[in-house]
Formats: structure tokens, C-alpha cells, sequence
């Protein structure tokens, strides 16, 4: 497995784990790099994926269901919606990943983790999520900007 597909699967576990119980991120994103003994920058990785994803959860969602009508999110399972969250806030509100990048890496994680539908279901669901890209990343400003008490600006 390649190491930055390594600390996304760190990522992936953490976020799984805080789904199914009342674990903390902090506490299970710990435990797991004790685990796994990533390099400082694969652990800070990793660390930036959990903090990013776990708190905008929510947002996220909303996205993934508007791209899967024919999956209610209550239907998808735990870690096939954690690997679409990741890779939707990597190309989309983090913009630390190429749209393709981000969607390989989730296809991986999809086959190591997921069933035997994941990949497929994983790369539809986030093409097009790609597909709309534009409007995803302004709407996550517009959304940012109102929580910080801004008013967007119009261009």
C-alpha cells in the first residue's frame, strides 16, 4: 500500500470508528497512528483528513445523497459513505488532491475495505460529484463565509 494511500486508510478507520461509537476523534485518530506508526507527515495527513471530514460531516452528506438518489445515506454503508466523504473533501473543500487522484485513492480504499460493489458505486457516486465540482467548492465558501460571519462576495 502505498503511504499516503496508508494514512488516508488511517483516516478511514478513525472516521468509521467515531461513526460506531461515542469514541472521540482525537482518541481514536491516537490510538490508530500508534498502531501504525506513520512518518510525521503521513501522521499530520491523516490528522488533516479526520479534523477536516468529522466536523462538516453533515455537509458532506447532503452532497453524497444528492449524487446517490438511489442510496438513501442510511442505506450506504459506514465505510463506503467515509470513503466518499474523504475523497469529496480532499478535491472539493480541502483541494489538497486532484479531482482523479482523489477518486483512484477512494477506489482503492473501496477494494480493500468495501465490498465487492464498492468501487463501482465509490467511483459513479464521486464522478459525478466531480462533474459539479464548481458548485460544490463555491457553495462550501458560501457556507464557510456565513459561518464566519461574512457576507459572501458576488462576482
Amino acid at each position: 500500500m502505498k503511504q499516503r494511500t496508508k494514512a488516508r486508510s488511517v483516516a478511514l478507520q478513525v472516521l468509521y470508528e467515531c461513526d460506531l461509537t461515542q469514541h472521540t476523534p482525537g482518541q481514536a485518530l491516537e490510538q490508530r497512528l500508534a498502531e501504525e506508526h506513520l512518518e510525521p507527515e503521513l501522521a499530520e495527513f491523516s490528522r488533516q483528513i479526520v479534523f477536516g471530514v468529522y466536523p462538516i460531516v453533515d455537509k458532506l452528506d447532503r452532497y453524497i445523497a444528492q449524487h446517490a438518489p438511489e442510496w438513501p445515506l442510511d442505506q450506504i454503508s459506514v465505510i463506503d459513505r467515509n470513503i466518499l466523504r474523504i475523497a469529496l473533501w480532499e478535491f472539493a473543500v480541502a483541494g489538497c488532491t486532484p479531482v482523479k487522484v482523489a477518486i483512484n485513492e477512494a477506489i482503492e480504499l473501496a477494494k480493500t475495505f468495501g465490498s465487492d460493489s464498492t468501487p463501482r458505486f465509490v467511483n459513479g457516486v464521486l464522478g459525478s460529484l466531480a462533474n459539479r465540482l464548481d458548485e460544490i467548492r463555491q457553495q462550501f465558501q458560501r457556507e464557510k463565509a456565513q459561518e464566519e460571519g461574512l457576507s459572501p462576495r458576488t462576482t
